[in-house]
């Protein structure tokens, strides 16, 4: 069964309204690779077991566009971001975290390092 989350700012502004909650090693090896386009409404929560640089590390192999992306630690808070472009060999975070979000680029124009993220389930 696939699980979608609804991810918003603190703030209330909505930044992915569609997304996949990925806490399984095949979802969060699959993620977006091979797909050829991103909506806007679209992203994925990776999500590990607790706070961590190594094990929220991503690849940008096999995946054609960009990709905003923003790591959150165990208390909400964004602790990196980055526009991941296709087809690096990895991306990893200034400081420990425990959710990679993976969305349009465009999230990233509504949330900072520091900024608290709510994820907000079906």
């Amino acid at each position: 069964m696939t699980t979608y989350c609804q991810i918003k700012a603190k703030n209330g502004h909505i930044l992915i309204p569609y997304a996949k909650w990925c806490n399984t090693f095949s979802s969060k090896l699959r993620g977006f690779t091979f797909r050829r386009h991103l909506a806007p409404d679209e992203g994925l929560v990776l999500v590990e077991n607790g706070d961590g640089r190594l094990n929220t590390s991503i690849h940008m192999l096999f995946v054609f566009f960009d990709l905003g992306v923003l790591w959150v630690n165990s208390q909400g808070m964004v602790v990196d971001s980055v526009v991941a472009r296709p087809w690096r060999l990895s991306y990893a975070p200034q400081a420990p975290a425990q959710y990679v979000i993976e969305g349009h680029p465009d999230i990233l124009t509504h949330v900072q390092i520091g900024d608290y993220i709510q994820f907000e389930s079906d």
